[in-house]
C-alpha cells in the first residue's frame, strides 16, 4: 500500500467526483479515487450497480447549459442527450483528462472515521477483491451522488399487486398489459407515465400536490437557453415566466393536474409537455393522493378509485452517506448543513462534493465548487489570507444560498439553491483564492 496520509480519498467517479479529480490534478493536489462500478460515470451508466436510470432518461437541461466548459460534447449529440449518451460523455472526460489511473474501481467504502481533531486524518476502510483494506487519508471528499437511495414511501393498507420504486424501472416492457399507477408526478415520475401509456393497458397518475410545467422548447429552442441576459427581480421573473408558461403550455389544471399550491421557482417545475398531451388525449388519468389500498384497489383521497395490477413509487431520492455518522457531516433535518453546501463549518479535512441543486446550474456549476475547494486546500496550505478569511467565514454562521427564495420543506429540497447566488459566491471565493497563488 502506498503512503496515504498526504493524499485525500475521493469517493465516487460519477461527474462530480470525475470533476473533482481533474480540479485536484490541475491544483497538484495528492489524491486517491474510490469507485463501487468497474467504470466511470456513476448513475449515468445504466450497467451501474446503483444507476436509476432508465430506457428512456434523457437530461432534463439542454446539452448547452450542462456541460463542462472545456469540455464540450460533441456537434452530433442530440440537444437533450439520451443517459448513454452522456455515460460516453463521461468516459469520453475521464479519457482526456486521464483521470482512470487515479481510481480504484469496484471498490466500496465501508467506513470514513476521523483519527483525531481537524487536520489529524480519516480512515478509510474499503472493499475489493474480496478483502477488506483500511487506510489513513489527510482528508475525504465525498462525491458519491444524490440519487440512488430509494425514497419508498409506507403506503396505508397493504398491495396485492406488484409494487416497485422508479429506481427498479428499466424499460417500458414491464408495464406490458398491465393497469399502471404510477405515484408522483415529478420529471421521472411523468417521463415514466409516458412510457406506460404506449404499453400498459392503462395508466393513472397520482400526485399529491401541483406542479409547474416546462416545456423543453420555446420558439424552437431549448427553454433554458432562452433569456438570462438580463437579471431580473425573482417578482418580475416569475411575471414574465409565467406568461411564457401560459402560452406554451396552458393551464394543466383543464386536464385534472391539481394547482400548485406555491409560487413558480420555489419547487423544482417538471420539464416534460408530453405529460399533458396524454392527459389532453385521455390516454392518462390524473389522480389524487392515496388514501388507502386493499388488494388492487386504491382509493383516492377525492372518494375515487381505482383497480391496478402494478405501482410505482416515483417518489424521488434520499441523501444517503451510509459510510459516516450523520454528525461528522453536522447534518440537520434532511441535509448536512455545510458552507455552500460542501465544506464543514469546523473542519478542513472533509467535503462533500455535488450536493447542490438548482436550476441551470449544470456540471460547470459543479465544476467551480470542486475548484473552490481544491484551491481553498492549496491556499490553507499557503497561509493565504483568502482561504484564512473563507475558514472564518464558514465557522462563523451561514445560510444556504437560497437568494431569499422560500423552498418548500421537502426533502428533495433541502439541498437546492439559487443559481445567480450560489455561483456568484463560488467564484467569487475562486477568484480570491487564485489571485493568491504563485
Amino acid at each position: 500500500m502506498s503512503e496515504t496520509r498526504a493524499k485525500f480519498a475521493l469517493l465516487g467517479a460519477g461527474p462530480m467526483g470525475l470533476a473533482m479529480a481533474k480540479v485536484l490534478r490541475e491544483q497538484g493536489i495528492a489524491f486517491d479515487g474510490f469507485e463501487l462500478h468497474s467504470d466511470v460515470g456513476g448513475l449515468w451508466d445504466i450497467e451501474g450497480p446503483r444507476s436509476t436510470m432508465y430506457e428512456s432518461a434523457h437530461l432534463i437541461s439542454s446539452k448547452t447549459m450542462t456541460e463542462f466548459a472545456d469540455f464540450p460534447m460533441r456537434e452530433d449529440v442530440a440537444e437533450y442527450p439520451s443517459h448513454r449518451e452522456m455515460a460516453h460523455y463521461f468516459r469520453d472526460f475521464a479519457d482526456f483528462f486521464d483521470l482512470r489511473p487515479h481510481f480504484r474501481f469496484g471498490a466500496e467504502i465501508k467506513e470514513l472515521a476521523p483519527v483525531g481533531d481537524n487536520g489529524a486524518g480519516w480512515r478509510v476502510i474499503w472493499r475489493q477483491g474480496g478483502q477488506t483494506h483500511s487506510a489513513v487519508y489527510a482528508g475525504v471528499m465525498i462525491a458519491n451522488g444524490t440519487l440512488s437511495t430509494p425514497n419508498m414511501p409506507q403506503f396505508p393498507g397493504q398491495f396485492d399487486g406488484e409494487l416497485i420504486h422508479a429506481a427498479q424501472y428499466r424499460h417500458p416492457e414491464q408495464f406490458a398489459g398491465k393497469r399502471v399507477l404510477v405515484v408522483g408526478a415529478g420529471n421521472s415520475g411523468c417521463d415514466i407515465a409516458v412510457d406506460a401509456v404506449h404499453h400498459a393497458a392503462s395508466c393513472d397518475l397520482s400526485m399529491r400536490r401541483g406542479y409547474y410545467f416546462v416545456p423543453k422548447y420555446v420558439f424552437g429552442k431549448p427553454a433554458d437557453t432562452m433569456g438570462g441576459a438580463i437579471k431580473l427581480p425573482m417578482w418580475l421573473k416569475r411575471h414574465v415566466d409565467g406568461l411564457i408558461l401560459k402560452w406554451f403550455v396552458g393551464n394543466p389544471q383543464k386536464y385534472g393536474f391539481p394547482k400548485p399550491d406555491y409560487k413558480l421557482y420555489e419547487s423544482h417545475p417538471v420539464v416534460n409537455s408530453l405529460v399533458l398531451y396524454h392527459a389532453g388525449h385521455g390516454d392518462l388519468n390524473v389522480r389524487a393522493d392515496i388514501s388507502d389500498i386493499s388488494g388492487k384497489t386504491v382509493s383516492f383521497s377525492d372518494g375515487t378509485q381505482g383497480e391496478y395490477d402494478l405501482i410505482l413509487a416515483a417518489t424521488g431520492y434520499k441523501l444517503d452517506y451510509p459510510f459516516i455518522d450523520q454528525a461528522l457531516l453536522n447534518w440537520r433535518n434532511d441535509a448536512p448543513h455545510l458552507y455552500l453546501n460542501a465544506m464543514h463549518p469546523e473542519r478542513d479535512d472533509i467535503f462533500v462534493l455535488g450536493m447542490v441543486e438548482a436550476a441551470g446550474l449544470g456540471w460547470q456549476g459543479r465544476h467551480e465548487q470542486a475548484e473552490m475547494v481544491a484551491r481553498y486546500i492549496n491556499g490553507l496550505r499557503a497561509g493565504s489570507t483568502a482561504a484564512q478569511k473563507l475558514k472564518r467565514t464558514k465557522q462563523n454562521g451561514f445560510v444556504r444560498a437560497t437568494g431569499g427564495m422560500s423552498y418548500l420543506e421537502l426533502p428533495r429540497m433541502a439541498y437546492y439553491v439559487d443559481k445567480a447566488t450560489y455561483r456568484g459566491a463560488v467564484t467569487r471565493w475562486i477568484k480570491a483564492l487564485e489571485a493568491e497563488q504563485p
